[in-house]
Parts: structure tokens; C-alpha cells; sequence
């Protein structure tokens, strides 16, 4: 059974679709990339899938069922507007999301005791959210989402505001949550991040999917490039595009080589070898996913 499984999904306000029949689904212990710019339908597509907002059509499922104020106890939800009670203590903060969740004080208590030790923030625990730096009280609600060990943890643009310290402490908490068997959903517009953690990534613009697979699928819609150094010009050899001098070194040419989308260089460097062309280096340079994300989303976002 899918963790999170939306399916035609259309969200309107007005004459604005804010989400366009959106379909995808994440399976327990994956991370999956929820990426697009400003204004591409992150939120509201998560807010669907948390209830807070009614779909004009199509179905979203939530652990098999319908989503709803009882899957509480089985969610965890990191907003990108970030808000706690500023007059409560990180500990008594924690627990009473805890308790929001169906946990027993106890048991919240123990957890958060835990989470606070992890974070660093042992030595705040009885100090009041008013008392503590951003970074501080950004740690504190991320213990708030994870203290009753969700099955389906989303996160709405969670690195936003975050030191690069905190942003490591934060992907940590994400690989965490997964290899615990939760679903992880995260949205960003930074790919970086991404880059780092997501098993797959759906891309979004206007409310449209764009692409939904592996980083490797999504990677494949680029050409490929070498970088080469040959005797003679790459230009005819199978899957090349074009190919650019770069410059030379005696006899030796250097090269930069475009393969159509999905080519194989594997292919490419077999063929050199079985016909005899020489060659002094031959580097594949890989693709961001910022630049993929340029590449399918740009356009379609302006």
C-alpha cells in the first residue's frame, strides 16, 4: 500500500487552478522531491493532503484512507510558515503537539526529552520559545513533527531560514525518518537539496506535473556531455550532437561531446575502442538537477 496516493487531484480558488489534475503517489520509506517554484502549487497540494483544504476533484488517500483530523497520530507536518507558543518551553512545546497526536504525556515527554538531546538543545528545555535564537526554536518544531515517529512525514519548504549546520541536522532527521520506514515528502524550490536525499522527485509548474521518476530518468531528458581528448574529431561517432573543440595539446585534441537524451557514453567509449580511436580521456560530466529543473520546468514556470 502507498504511504500518500493523490490521483486527478484539481484545486481552484476562483477563476485561478492553483493544482491541475495531479497524480502521484510515495511509498513507505522513500524520500520523494516535491519541487517547483514560487507559486507552482506545493502548499495547497500539501494542505490537501492534510485536510486543511477540500480538492474540487479527484481523490487523495492517506495511509488507505481518505485524508482527515484521524490520521493525526500517524503524521508528521513541518509547515513553511513556521509558528509555536512563545511563552511555552521547548519541552512543554513538543509535548503538547505530542499530545495533539494522540500520544500519551509520558510518552511525549520521554520523546521529546530524546529529540532534544539529538538537536542540542538538552540544556533549553525548560526555556521559553520567546528565549530562543531562530535556529533554536526551528529545531524545536522540527521535533514537533517527527515525536510520534510518523508514518508519512511532509515537509514544506523545511530548509527555508536554516543555517547550513541546522540543514545538515535537518537532512539527517530526513534520512532518519525514512530508514525508520516513514514516507518523506519534502517540498523545495533548492535543488541542492534534493540532489542530496530524494530516491524520486515530482516537478511541478502551474499546478502541472512536469515529470514525476529517479533522478537518473529525470537527468536522461538532458544530453549527455563528455569531456574527451582524441586525435581526430568526435563529430559522426554514434549518439554524438555535436562536439566543440576545447583547445589542444600537440596531436591531442580536447573535446566537449553532446550525446542525444539517454545515450549511453558506455556505448559511445566501446565504439571508440572497437575502431580504433584513440583516446587520452574520456570524463562524463553529470548533470545537476538545477539544471534539469531549468530544463523542464523554466519555461512552462515563466
Amino acid at each position: 500500500m502507498d504511504a500518500l496516493r493523490l490521483q486527478n487531484v484539481v484545486k481552484r480558488f476562483g477563476d485561478f487552478t492553483a493544482v491541475e489534475d495531479l497524480s502521484f503517489s510515495v511509498a513507505a520509506g522513500e524520500v520523494f522531491g516535491f519541487l517547483g517554484g514560487n507559486g507552482a502549487g506545493k502548499t495547497t497540494s500539501l494542505r490537501m493532503v492534510l485536510d486543511i483544504l477540500r480538492p474540487d476533484a479527484g481523490t487523495i488517500a492517506v495511509l488507505g484512507r481518505a485524508p482527515g483530523r484521524g490520521n493525526s497520530a500517524l503524521l508528521g507536518f513541518l509547515p513553511e510558515e513556521r509558528g509555536l507558543y512563545r511563552s511555552m518551553t521547548a519541552i512543554d512545546t513538543i509535548v503538547y503537539f505530542g499530545r495533539l497526536k494522540g500520544m500519551a504525556a509520558a510518552d511525549a515527554r520521554a520523546e521529546g526529552k530524546v529529540l532534544l538531546e539529538r538537536f542540542g538543545l538538552a540544556a533549553f528545555a525548560k526555556t521559553s520559545v520567546d528565549k530562543l535564537s531562530k535556529g533554536m526554536a526551528q529545531k524545536v518544531q522540527l521535533a514537533t513533527a517527527v515525536v510520534n515517529k510518523p508514518q508519512l512525514l511532509l515537509l514544506d519548504e523545511p530548509f527555508s531560514g536554516l543555517d547550513p549546520v541546522n540543514q545538515g541536522l535537518l537532512e539527517d532527521e530526513i534520512v532518519r525518518a525514512a530508514k525508520g520506514g516513514a514516507a518523506v515528502v519534502f517540498s523545495t524550490h533548492v535543488m541542492q537539496h534534493a540532489e542530496r536525499l530524494c530516491d524520486r522527485l515530482l516537478l511541478l509548474a502551474r499546478g502541472r506535473k512536469l515529470f514525476e521518476g529517479t533522478q537518473d530518468a529525470a537527468r536522461a531528458t538532458l544530453p549527455v556531455e563528455i569531456h574527451l581528448a582524441a586525435q581526430r574529431s568526435p563529430e559522426g561517432l554514434p549518439g554524438v550532437i555535436d562536439a566543440q573543440l576545447r583547445g589542444s595539446d600537440g596531436a591531442w585534441q580536447e573535446w566537449t561531446v553532446r550525446l542525444q537524451p539517454g545515450h549511453d557514453p558506455g556505448d559511445l567509449l566501446e565504439y571508440c575502442t572497437a575502431q580504433g580511436v584513440t583516446l587520452r580521456r574520456f570524463e562524463q560530466r553529470r548533470a545537476s538537477l538545477h539544471e534539469v529543473f531549468l530544463h523542464i520546468v523554466g519555461g512552462e514556470a515563466r
